[in-house]
């Protein structure tokens, strides 16, 4: 049996207009023992002004990794999501991406297919998706990271389309990140989705959806920037729990909530099953 840790993504902060800094600190007060930074390219105003968490990966590495163990804290993965299917812009940051998790400690860097090109066909998209993934498995490999697909966009919005994208490369540094809030909206059912890649897992989002968000939006978005707090919501978190520790490798679940609030509340109902 596997073990299941509790962790957070920055994105619980990022409307508190608080620094990298201070995302980290409050996560480790309220008991989580992970945290997923957001990384981005070049240099961003509100980021560099000290209001919004996300990280440069023009900064050093060691940046993250002194904060963390700072403040007692693990890196459960790197949110550095890049569309898949733009060669021009995934490839080498992915890639940067990849070097950046290795040396600030993350093991896991995650990523989806992304918006299309308004002008390629489905089978254009997979042969420039699997360009990507093939260069960014080498670099992965040989740095002993973890790529993590998750269910966000058009082709991996069911378990056939986010399958076929991860067989396009046969490497051991790919697995699956499963979003249970994504996989919901888009109209499937997130636990037998779950089961059916517990033994590719290598990270979980873990979120929830509000009733009144299912009434809105279920089976017309294929994913949510952030969701309720666990527990308030419509997924089943025993459930999850229980696949998670029958996965081949231990699991975080990473939380996906909007306020420091809704993650206080998360933390709280998912102790009580972990």
């Amino acid at each position: 049996m596997s073990n299941v840790y509790i962790g957070i993504n920055m994105e619980f902060v990022r409307h508190a207009d608080k620094p990298f800094e201070w995302g980290v600190e409050k996560a480790a007060e309220l008991g989580y023992e992970y945290v997923e930074p957001w990384v981005h390219w070049g240099r961003e105003l509100m980021s560099e002004a000290g209001y919004y968490m996300s990280v440069s990966m023009l900064d050093d590495p060691y940046r993250v990794r002194r904060v963390c163990e700072k403040a007692g804290i693990k890196l459960s993965g790197l949110s550095c999501h890049t569309p898949l299917c733009r060669p021009d812009i995934s490839g080498n940051y992915l890639k940067q991406a990849i070097r950046f998790a290795a040396e600030c400690g993350a093991p896991v860097v995650n990523t989806d297919e992304g918006r299309k090109p308004a002008w390629t066909t489905e089978a254009e998209d997979h042969v420039l998706m699997r360009y990507v993934l093939k260069e960014a498995a080498a670099v992965a490999e040989s740095h002993g990271i973890l790529i993590g697909l998750e269910p966000h966009q058009q082709y991996s919005k069911q378990p056939d389309g986010l399958d076929k994208i991860y067989e396009l490369v046969d490497s051991e540094a790919i697995g699956i990140n499963f979003d249970t809030g994504n996989a919901y909206l888009s109209g499937q059912d997130p636990i037998a989705w779950l089961q059916h890649v517990k033994d590719r897992l290598v990270h979980v989002h873990a979120k929830d959806i509000s009733i009144q968000q299912s009434k809105d939006e279920r089976g017309k978005v294929t994913g949510t920037p952030a969701g309720c707090a666990c527990g308030e919501g419509v997924i089943d978190w025993k459930k999850v729990v229980k696949i998670c520790k029958g996965a081949r490798r231990d699991i975080v679940l990473s939380v996906e909530c909007g306020t420091v609030e809704q993650a206080k509340r998360s933390i709280d109902h998912l102790k009580k099953l972990v």
